[in-house]
């Protein structure tokens, strides 16, 4: 399972970042080059997934018309539910796997940035080269800088927070971060209120667990993001920003502002 893992991920992440680093000169560049690439690279993954999420918008009124329709009826509303989705090409759990997929990529380039930031001086090249494609080795003479404009790539906010100056811009990405992924979720999720409302005419309480729980996931996970940035290398910090802000952009074409078009009007309003 190991040599799975490092066949597939660990190190083909490891030497697109090693390569990207010798060809930018910049560690923080290479982080973000990869960041966008590895986006792109998993559009055709992603991109079915959002748009399934614009089909299950169009079809709330659809929904909210069958569970009001059979409010009493549990069994019938399922399969009445999976008729539509079926009619119309959804699955509901097609979501799940680019989900996951992003977590495994997340937990493999973190490893990735561990291998290169844990390493002091020369050890760097001792400890890559091993594992580096033969076209990819270091030179004896490699120095691999952290340092990227006012940021140390190495370093967490745990690691400076004795030092204000050094924590304000990793302590804005990582809020940047949160606030971007809070914006996507929101534009997935625009029928929430009015599954609140419905589940409160349902006689089921099942309703309301879900209604509640989406509405949980929306903040939890941007939450998540601030208590496990503070604790990440700023090298993650800088990922994980690129990444939120470059799959906002993909949830914007392919549903529109979704769930955020309210809040978008209401800005409207208040400029007229």
């Amino acid at each position: 399972m190991i040599n799975i893992w490092n066949l597939l991920l660990f190190h083909p992440l490891l030497n697109a970042l090693i390569a990207l680093t010798k060809l930018t000169g910049s560690f923080g560049w290479s982080i973000i080059v990869l960041t966008v690439g590895l986006r792109v690279a998993m559009t055709p993954l992603v991109m079915p997934s959002l748009k399934a999420s614009k089909k299950m918008q169009e079809l709330s009124p659809e929904l909210a018309a069958l569970k009001e329709k059979f409010k009493t009826d549990k069994q019938g509303l399922v399969t009445a539910q999976a008729a539509l989705y079926k009619e119309h090409g959804l699955n509901p759990a097609s979501g799940c796997l680019p989900q996951i997929v992003q977590i495994l990529v997340l937990i493999a380039l973190f490893n990735a940035f561990n291998s290169v930031l844990k390493p002091n001086g020369d050890g760097i090249v001792k400890h890559l080269n091993p594992i580096l494609y033969s076209n990819n080795k270091l030179p004896d003479n490699f120095v691999l800088s952290t340092k990227f404009y006012s940021l140390d790539l190495s370093k967490s906010l745990g690691d400076v927070y004795k030092t204000p100056s050094l924590a304000i811009l990793p302590g804005i990405l990582v809020l940047l971060s949160a606030a971007t992924q809070f914006l996507s979720s929101k534009m997935m999720m625009p029928e929430i209120k009015a599954e609140k409302k419905l589940a409160k005419k349902t006689e089921e309480k099942s309703d309301d667990i879900m209604a509640a729980s989406q509405e949980q996931m929306l903040y939890m996970f941007p939450l998540m993001t601030i208590v496990f940035g503070f604790q990440f290398p700023a090298g993650l910090i800088v990922y994980w920003f690129v990444f939120s802000l470059v799959s906002m952009v993909q949830q914007y074409l392919a549903t529109g502002w979704g769930g955020l078009t309210p809040w978008l009007k209401k800005i409207n309003v208040l400029k007229s």
